[in-house]
């Protein structure tokens, strides 16, 4: 197999952890790497003679965006391979028009993102959080604790699943094997799709009202900023628990922390707006918000089951088979 001439392209401080020594080796064994380092700037002049050779260009967190001039520079590349999910934010649509394939690691790193909402869905119906506290406050049992916790358990309980994406389709299968009424809102779903993959479909608004917990799982777009807003907030029952893995935009913020402050709400709460909180934000005090600071997604050696992926789509890609994780140009209008 011939090794095509490659550039990595990232900040490998966002996660050094990403790229183990052995996937180093197996990139050198499938890719002439033209670069010990990962490239922080296309547009440095001493880089020109390399990118005009590249055919490959593995990117990350961090990496610089690829535009118009980035491509002059590249007339060679035949491929972008993502070690991490969307390629909105660096992959201008000219690398798609200029006849590119792009791949990204998304489905492995819905992995860790669905395994955070299991958790948070199953221990929020158990009420975890708040009665950690309690117990904590009083250091005594006061049983039954379901005098302190209405509703106290996840038998028969009803979970809304807001966008069945690949996250959220993997989150209706990891709760299969729990005695839970599965709900699903998308509108790009029939019925008998839901059906098919373990829930039923409702209006967004139904959905909000039925829940005990909803768990959002929707790209981040025009159409879905702020559509948790504050009119949809107040349909969710008293003491239910929104869960949000996804994107902090698609919440209004400022009602969550109204409905959760008055106690009649929980939240689990991983992605904010913005990401990084200032920090006087009253989510940091509020007892009953668990706040993680966006960590749902592959984090440490988590992330080399990106890297794994991506390794393999670009083994299939030398040997001219079919990519298994190719992001089209028309995938992007409804991606994170």
């Amino acid at each position: 197999m011939i090794r095509p001439p490659a550039l990595l392209a990232y900040n490998p401080q966002r996660n050094p952890e990403t790229i183990s020594e052995a996937q180093h080796a197996r990139l050198a064994e499938l890719l002439d790497i033209l670069h010990p380092e990962p490239v922080r700037d296309f547009h440095d002049p001493a880089l020109a003679p390399l990118l005009r050779r590249a055919e490959v260009l593995v990117t990350g967190w961090g990496s610089p965006a690829v535009d118009d001039a980035v491509l002059d520079a590249m007339p060679r590349l035949r491929l972008v391979a993502h070690v991490a999910g969307t390629v909105k934010g660096h992959l201008a649509p000219a690398v798609w028009e200029r006849g590119v394939a792009v791949v990204n690691a998304a489905d492995a790193n819905a992995v860790p993102v669905a395994e955070y909402a299991l958790a948070a869905i199953l221990f929020a119906n158990k009420q975890v959080f708040r009665l950690n506290r309690l117990y904590r406050e009083r250091r005594a049992a006061e049983k039954p604790w379901s005098n302190h916790a209405r509703g106290l358990g996840n038998y028969r309980k009803s979970v809304g699943i807001v966008g069945a994406s690949r996250i959220g389709r993997r989150v209706i299968e990891l709760l299969r094997p729990f005695d839970l009424r599965v709900l699903l809102h998308d509108p790009m779903l029939t019925e008998e799709d839901a059906a098919a993959l373990g829930a039923t479909l409702l209006p967004l608004d139904d959905l909000m009202a039925q829940s005990d917990c909803v768990s959002l799982h929707a790209p981040l777009l025009p159409a879905t900023r702020n559509m948790i807003d504050r009119r949809r907030l107040a349909l969710m029952r008293d003491g239910a628990v929104l869960v949000n893995t996804a994107r902090g935009g698609l919440v209004e913020q400022e009602a969550l922390v109204d409905e959760t402050r008055s106690g009649r709400l929980d939240a689990v709460i991983d992605v904010t707006e913005p990401d990084e909180l200032p920090p006087d934000h009253p989510l940091y005090d509020i007892a009953n918000v668990f706040l993680t600071p966006h960590i749902a997604g592959a984090e440490g050696p988590e992330t080399q089951r990106m890297t794994a992926l991506v390794i393999e789509e670009i083994t299939r890609f030398l040997r001219g088979e079919p990519l298994q994780h190719q992001i089209r140009l028309r995938d992007l209008a409804t991606m994170a």
